[in-house]
Protein backbone atom coordinates (compact mmCIF):
# COMPACT_ATOMS: atom_id res chain seq x y z
CA UNK A 1 0.00 0.00 0.00
CA UNK A 2 1.47 3.25 -0.95
CA UNK A 3 1.84 6.62 1.19
CA UNK A 4 -0.70 9.69 -0.85
CA UNK A 5 1.15 11.87 -2.45
CA UNK A 6 0.91 14.88 0.52
CA UNK A 7 1.92 12.53 2.77
CA UNK A 8 4.68 11.39 0.90
CA UNK A 9 6.04 15.18 -0.15
CA UNK A 10 5.92 15.58 3.51
CA UNK A 11 7.82 12.86 3.83
CA UNK A 12 10.71 14.24 1.14
CA UNK A 13 10.51 17.49 3.11
CA UNK A 14 10.98 16.14 6.16
CA UNK A 15 14.22 14.40 4.75
CA UNK A 16 15.52 17.60 3.02
CA UNK A 17 14.81 20.31 5.48
CA UNK A 18 17.45 19.05 8.16
CA UNK A 19 20.61 20.25 6.38
CA UNK A 20 19.57 23.64 5.63
CA UNK A 21 18.43 23.93 9.61
CA UNK A 22 22.46 23.09 10.27
CA UNK A 23 23.44 25.74 7.34
CA UNK A 24 20.67 28.35 9.10
CA UNK A 25 21.63 28.15 12.46
CA UNK A 26 25.74 28.36 11.58
CA UNK A 27 24.91 31.50 9.43
CA UNK A 28 23.04 33.19 12.24
CA UNK A 29 25.75 32.09 14.74
CA UNK A 30 28.36 33.85 12.16
CA UNK A 31 26.23 36.90 11.90
CA UNK A 32 26.14 37.09 16.12
CA UNK A 33 29.94 36.70 16.41
CA UNK A 34 30.47 39.37 13.38
CA UNK A 35 28.33 41.73 15.10
CA UNK A 36 30.07 40.93 18.78
CA UNK A 37 34.11 40.64 17.41
CA UNK A 38 33.75 42.54 14.40
CA UNK A 39 35.80 42.85 11.40
CA UNK A 40 37.88 38.79 12.12
CA UNK A 41 37.19 36.39 9.74
CA UNK A 42 39.56 33.85 11.89
CA UNK A 43 37.98 34.72 15.46
CA UNK A 44 34.35 34.43 13.91
CA UNK A 45 35.48 31.10 12.22
CA UNK A 46 36.81 30.21 15.63
CA UNK A 47 34.04 30.93 17.92
CA UNK A 48 31.58 28.97 15.90
CA UNK A 49 33.82 25.90 15.80
CA UNK A 50 33.83 26.38 19.42
CA UNK A 51 30.23 27.00 19.45
CA UNK A 52 29.41 23.59 17.55
CA UNK A 53 27.86 21.97 20.57
CA UNK A 54 25.40 24.99 21.12
CA UNK A 55 24.19 24.82 17.09
CA UNK A 56 24.10 20.78 17.65
CA UNK A 57 21.15 21.53 20.22
CA UNK A 58 19.83 24.23 18.38
CA UNK A 59 19.24 22.35 15.65
CA UNK A 60 17.83 19.19 17.24
CA UNK A 61 15.32 21.00 19.06
CA UNK A 62 14.10 22.74 15.32
CA UNK A 63 14.09 19.22 13.95
CA UNK A 64 12.09 18.10 17.15
CA UNK A 65 9.75 21.12 16.56
CA UNK A 66 9.37 20.12 12.69
CA UNK A 67 8.84 16.90 12.93
CA UNK A 68 5.81 17.71 15.66
CA UNK A 69 4.38 19.53 12.47
CA UNK A 70 4.43 16.82 10.30
CA UNK A 71 3.18 14.34 12.93
CA UNK A 72 0.67 16.86 13.34
CA UNK A 73 -0.67 17.45 9.70
CA UNK A 74 -0.82 13.63 9.13
CA UNK A 75 -2.63 12.76 12.55
CA UNK A 76 -0.02 10.08 13.39
CA UNK A 77 1.34 9.09 16.64
CA UNK A 78 4.42 7.46 17.70
CA UNK A 79 3.22 3.70 17.51
CA UNK A 80 2.11 4.26 14.55
CA UNK A 81 5.77 5.22 12.55
CA UNK A 82 7.41 2.13 14.79
CA UNK A 83 6.87 2.72 18.54
CA UNK A 84 5.17 -0.50 19.45
CA UNK A 85 6.54 -4.13 19.18
CA UNK A 86 5.23 -6.98 17.27
CA UNK A 87 3.26 -10.15 18.55
CA UNK A 88 5.96 -11.82 20.92
CA UNK A 89 8.91 -9.07 20.72
CA UNK A 90 9.93 -8.27 24.12
CA UNK A 91 11.07 -4.46 25.30
CA UNK A 92 14.03 -5.76 26.73
CA UNK A 93 15.36 -8.28 23.72
CA UNK A 94 14.80 -5.05 21.63
CA UNK A 95 17.18 -2.82 23.34
CA UNK A 96 19.69 -5.51 23.59
CA UNK A 97 19.39 -6.69 19.89
CA UNK A 98 19.79 -2.51 19.15
CA UNK A 99 22.80 -1.60 21.59
CA UNK A 100 24.81 -4.00 21.16
CA UNK A 101 25.76 -3.28 17.04
CA UNK A 102 25.61 0.47 18.44
CA UNK A 103 28.54 -0.48 21.05
CA UNK A 104 30.43 -2.19 18.79
CA UNK A 105 29.94 0.71 15.87
CA UNK A 106 31.04 3.12 18.52
CA UNK A 107 33.93 1.19 19.93
CA UNK A 108 34.99 0.83 16.01
CA UNK A 109 34.45 4.30 15.58
CA UNK A 110 36.98 5.41 17.70
CA UNK A 111 39.31 2.96 17.20
CA UNK A 112 39.87 2.46 13.51
CA UNK A 113 36.86 4.35 11.53
CA UNK A 114 37.78 7.94 12.97
CA UNK A 115 41.56 7.50 12.29
CA UNK A 116 41.01 6.42 8.96
CA UNK A 117 38.67 9.15 8.29
CA UNK A 118 41.36 11.62 9.66
CA UNK A 119 44.04 9.52 7.62
CA UNK A 120 41.49 10.39 4.34
CA UNK A 121 41.23 14.12 5.25
CA UNK A 122 45.23 14.69 5.46
CA UNK A 123 45.90 12.76 1.89
CA UNK A 124 42.73 13.63 -0.07
CA UNK A 125 41.54 16.25 1.55
CA UNK A 126 38.17 17.89 2.76
CA UNK A 127 36.56 20.76 3.57
CA UNK A 128 37.24 20.81 7.36
CA UNK A 129 40.56 20.87 9.14
CA UNK A 130 41.26 17.00 10.03
CA UNK A 131 40.58 15.79 13.54
CA UNK A 132 38.93 19.10 14.23
CA UNK A 133 35.31 17.83 14.41
CA UNK A 134 35.80 15.51 17.85
CA UNK A 135 37.56 18.52 19.34
CA UNK A 136 34.97 21.01 18.72
CA UNK A 137 32.54 18.38 20.12
CA UNK A 138 34.49 18.86 23.31
CA UNK A 139 34.08 22.55 24.05
CA UNK A 140 30.42 22.75 25.90
CA UNK A 141 29.31 19.23 27.67
CA UNK A 142 25.80 20.07 28.69
CA UNK A 143 24.60 21.47 25.27
CA UNK A 144 26.30 18.33 23.36
CA UNK A 145 25.14 15.69 26.16
CA UNK A 146 21.36 17.37 25.56
CA UNK A 147 21.45 17.30 21.49
CA UNK A 148 23.54 14.46 20.91
CA UNK A 149 21.91 12.13 23.79
CA UNK A 150 19.02 13.02 24.61
CA UNK A 151 17.63 14.37 21.57
CA UNK A 152 18.92 13.11 18.35
CA UNK A 153 18.41 9.29 18.73
CA UNK A 154 15.10 10.05 19.64
CA UNK A 155 14.17 12.84 17.29
CA UNK A 156 16.36 11.67 13.98
CA UNK A 157 15.21 7.98 14.72
CA UNK A 158 11.76 9.65 14.07
CA UNK A 159 12.39 11.40 11.09
CA UNK A 160 14.80 8.98 9.50
CA UNK A 161 13.47 5.78 10.04
CA UNK A 162 10.08 5.61 11.93
CA UNK A 163 8.99 8.48 9.25
CA UNK A 164 10.87 8.56 6.59
CA UNK A 165 11.86 4.97 5.51
CA UNK A 166 7.97 3.92 6.51
CA UNK A 167 7.14 5.81 3.72
CA UNK A 168 10.18 5.54 1.35
CA UNK A 169 9.85 1.79 1.88
CA UNK A 170 5.75 1.84 0.93
CA UNK A 171 6.80 3.45 -2.23
CA UNK A 172 10.25 2.28 -2.99
CA UNK A 173 10.60 -0.71 -1.82
CA UNK A 174 13.09 -1.67 1.90
CA UNK A 175 16.22 -1.66 -0.21
CA UNK A 176 16.21 1.33 -2.02
CA UNK A 177 14.39 3.07 0.67
CA UNK A 178 17.16 2.13 2.72
CA UNK A 179 19.69 3.67 0.26
CA UNK A 180 17.73 6.68 -0.15
CA UNK A 181 17.30 7.20 3.99
CA UNK A 182 21.00 6.99 3.93
CA UNK A 183 21.95 9.46 1.50
CA UNK A 184 19.75 11.67 3.50
CA UNK A 185 21.12 10.63 7.05
CA UNK A 186 24.34 11.36 5.85
CA UNK A 187 23.72 14.47 4.41
CA UNK A 188 22.25 15.86 7.93
CA UNK A 189 26.04 15.28 8.73
CA UNK A 190 27.92 17.92 6.33
CA UNK A 191 29.26 19.50 8.99
CA UNK A 192 31.61 17.71 10.06
CA UNK A 193 33.05 17.43 6.11
CA UNK A 194 32.58 15.35 3.42
CA UNK A 195 34.46 12.02 5.07
CA UNK A 196 31.99 11.94 7.68
CA UNK A 197 29.21 12.74 5.77
CA UNK A 198 29.85 9.43 3.99
CA UNK A 199 30.69 7.71 7.09
CA UNK A 200 27.76 8.56 8.99
CA UNK A 201 25.69 7.67 5.88
CA UNK A 202 26.75 4.33 4.95
CA UNK A 203 27.72 2.93 8.25
CA UNK A 204 25.57 4.13 11.19
CA UNK A 205 22.66 4.55 8.32
CA UNK A 206 22.97 1.48 7.14
CA UNK A 207 22.71 -0.30 10.75
CA UNK A 208 20.27 1.65 11.76
CA UNK A 209 17.97 1.09 8.58
CA UNK A 210 18.77 -2.23 8.77
CA UNK A 211 17.76 -2.80 12.09
CA UNK A 212 14.72 -0.78 11.48
CA UNK A 213 13.80 -2.81 8.31
CA UNK A 214 14.46 -6.49 10.33
CA UNK A 215 12.86 -5.67 13.33
CA UNK A 216 9.61 -4.02 12.08
CA UNK A 217 10.18 -1.66 14.51
CA UNK A 218 12.17 1.77 15.80
CA UNK A 219 13.42 0.09 19.33
CA UNK A 220 16.13 -1.53 18.17
CA UNK A 221 17.76 1.27 16.07
CA UNK A 222 16.94 3.91 19.16
CA UNK A 223 18.90 1.39 21.24
CA UNK A 224 21.70 1.41 19.24
CA UNK A 225 21.63 5.50 17.97
CA UNK A 226 21.75 6.13 21.83
CA UNK A 227 24.58 3.53 22.67
CA UNK A 228 26.27 5.21 19.64
CA UNK A 229 25.84 8.47 20.71
CA UNK A 230 26.34 7.80 24.85
CA UNK A 231 29.82 6.41 23.82
CA UNK A 232 30.34 9.17 21.73
CA UNK A 233 29.75 11.68 24.35
CA UNK A 234 31.67 9.56 27.13
CA UNK A 235 35.03 9.50 25.16
CA UNK A 236 35.05 13.63 23.69
CA UNK A 237 34.06 14.78 26.82
CA UNK A 238 36.47 11.98 29.27
CA UNK A 239 39.32 11.80 26.20
CA UNK A 240 39.25 14.34 23.77
CA UNK A 241 38.40 17.26 25.85
CA UNK A 242 41.12 16.08 28.77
Amino acid sequence: MQSKPETMWRAWTLLAIPPFLFLIAIIAMSVYFGAMLGNDPQAIADSVADSTPQILLIVQLSLLLVFWIVMRADRLTLPAIGWQLASGQKLWQEIVTGAVPGLILAVLYFSVLSPLMTTAQRLIGDYIPPGELLSSLGTSALPFFLANVALAPFVEENIYRGYGLTHLQKRFGVPAAILISCFFFGLLHWAGGFWYMLLTGIVAGGLLAGLFAWRKNIIAAFAAHFTLNLVEFLYVWLVISN
